[in-house]
């Protein structure tokens, strides 16, 4: 094959991660390189093939009819190579070394409490948390599994719901005080946390508020958010999994009783087609096991709480 005619592999890789993420940034974080060298590369493979890849659009990079037709060879693809380059480096790996990938709100809120059981559980394993808001590209071979929020649909990734998904309100103890009925919300601050999933409209409605006006502080952070509402300065729209912790110690109450579901959820996740270690085998069984004793533990508080 012509050299001239070839799309490099470098760009093959930006392609499928470009597709993945519908953007360049998130792209150019897997790669290790800058967005403009993302660019280039897709600009590279376009010319090499004499055809437009993706359309640029206001929702991010579209893949065109093209590309879409080769996606799932090209995905498979990396898949393969990453578990290839996984069993040529497993023999000088530590065994009992499991990396995991995680976003900060449930690092913080839900996992860092528990490493203890875990260590007491399985202290063969030795965890390596690689804590981000992006998503970290599971075919590479230094990570093993992630804990990722959404919808489960991640394209090249198996990903098994952990827990179910319960929606409510939480605030501090003195806050909660001035809320006698959903109504009320409409009386004091709710923080407006930019980077949740979560619906208050969906909440609002089951508790037959539709059409109520909310305002408060507008946080960016998830994280941050929920120390706002320990602060005292609003009440947050929680899962019932990263609230669990605050609950348990009155950092924060459940001021109604009322819970809804949200379609989105945490996720073990893994590359699609890896073969699991022993260890990731074992923190998997762990959390799913840890994350129904939350559940049960969290419904008991909220409706202590809102008695």
């Amino acid at each position: 094959m012509d050299e001239a005619t070839t799309i490099p592999f470098n760009a093959l890789h930006a392609l499928a991660l470009v597709a993945r993420h519908r953007a360049l940034g998130p792209a150019a974080g897997a790669l290790g390189v800058t967005p403009g060298a993302v660019s280039q590369q897709i600009r590279r493979a376009e010319d090499r093939c004499g055809l437009a890849l993706f359309e640029r659009t206001t929702k991010g990079l579209v893949p065109t009819r093209a590309l879409l037709a080769v996606l799932a060879d090209l995905e498979a693809g990396f898949v393969a190579l990453g578990r290839a380059q996984a069993g040529l480096m497993a023999p000088s790996q530590d065994r009992n070394l499991l990396t995991v990938t995680v976003g900060n709100v449930f690092a913080s809120r839900w996992l860092i409490w528990r490493l203890a059981d875990l260590g007491a559980v399985h202290p063969e394993i030795e965890l390596k948390l690689l804590t981000t808001g992006a998503l970290v590209d599971l075919g590479r071979p230094d990570v093993d599994c992630a804990i990722r929020f959404g919808a489960g649909d991640w394209p090249g990734v198996m990903a098994e719901p952990i827990g179910t998904h319960a929606v409510f309100p939480v605030c501090a103890p003195g806050l909660a005080e001035r809320l006698k009925t959903p109504a009320d919300l409409a009386n004091v601050p709710v923080i407006m946390d930019q980077a949740s999933m979560l619906s208050w409209p969906d909440w609002l409605a089951a508790v037959g508020q539709t059409g109520l006006k909310l305002s408060g502080p507008a946080i960016s952070d998830p994280a941050l958010a929920f120390d706002a509402a320990i602060a005292g300065q609003g009440v947050l729209l929680a899962l019932g999994i990263t609230a669990e912790y605050g609950l348990e110690r009155g950092q924060v109450v459940a001021p109604f009783p009322t819970i809804t579901h949200s379609k989105f959820g945490y996720w073990f996740a893994t590359a699609r087609g890896r073969e699991l270690p022993a260890r990731t085998r074992k923190f998997r069984s762990w959390l799913v096991s840890q994350m129904e004793a939350c559940e049960t533990a969290t419904q008991k508080v909220v409706a202590s709480h809102a008695l």
